[in-house]
């Protein structure tokens, strides 16, 4: 049972709120534990660290990501992700919005052109591009910076701050086509309709077929699932 597109809207703006208070909650009460018990807070911080490959990433030590958690910047990643969030139009079995976006050249273009019949994080998402290149087109919309190194950043990360024209967004995305992810990139516009309407930020997997949103993915970290995209295009195939 579907259910109408408005009570829809209205558990994204629930969500929204809810997923405010949790993090301001979580983070007040390991703040309390880092005080009175810092060896269980750590402990704690790296179990949630493993939800989102943080601890399996070699480039990363607790020291460069743990802390983050603890800052200004933090909580205002989460507002502002939230209240991009409020935005989603994107939703399993309605229409697929078409929002624009732009080719690495500059060029504008939009969701749509890139469905299969209509056009002319990572090593996961490669073998998928891989495994079903023939049943479907991909893509990669390259949004605001998650963490940028003027904002909620880590230790150790890409320099990338934060986008202030479309040519400091493009020159970003470039960094991600170096990893060659095996399918087009394109840019979100700067007022991040795409992120907004697709509700993706920090990032998010979606299967549209035929115009429609076939799959909505879970919003990531902890919500990006390449395997949930594989049972989907193996039903499809």
């Amino acid at each position: 049972v579907q259910l109408p597109q408005i009570n829809k809207k209205l558990l994204v703006y629930l969500s929204a709120v809810a997923m405010i208070l949790f993090a301001i909650a979580h983070l007040t009460l390991l703040k309390l534990l880092s005080v009175v018990f810092p060896g269980l807070m750590k402990k704690i911080h790296l179990k949630m660290g493993e939800k989102f490959t943080m601890t399996q990433n070699p480039k990363f030590k607790y020291e460069d990501w743990g802390p983050s958690f603890f800052s200004l910047a933090f909580i205002k990643t989460v507002l502002s992700v939230n209240w991009c969030s409020l935005g989603l139009e994107a939703f399993e079995g309605h229409a697929a919005p078409d929002t624009a976006l732009f080719t690495l050249d500059g060029q504008k273009t939009s969701i749509h052109r890139f469905l299969k019949g209509n056009r002319p994080l990572l090593d996961e998402f490669k073998q998928l591009v891989k495994d079903f290149s023939d049943v479907a087109d991909f893509l990669v919309v390259y949004l605001a910076e998650a963490h940028a190194t003027d904002a909620w950043a880590f230790a150790n990360n890409v320099d990338i701050k934060v986008h202030k024209t479309l040519e400091e967004r493009l020159a970003a995305a470039r960094t991600l086509v170096k990893e060659d992810p095996l399918c087009p990139v394109v840019v979100d516009e700067m007022t991040n309709i795409t992120a907004s309407k697709y509700g993706a930020l920090p990032e998010r997997l979606y299967v549209i077929q035929s115009g429609k949103v076939f799959y909505q993915g879970g919003i990531g970290p902890w919500g990006y699932n390449p395997e949930e995209v594989r049972k989907v295009l193996e039903k499809i195939k």
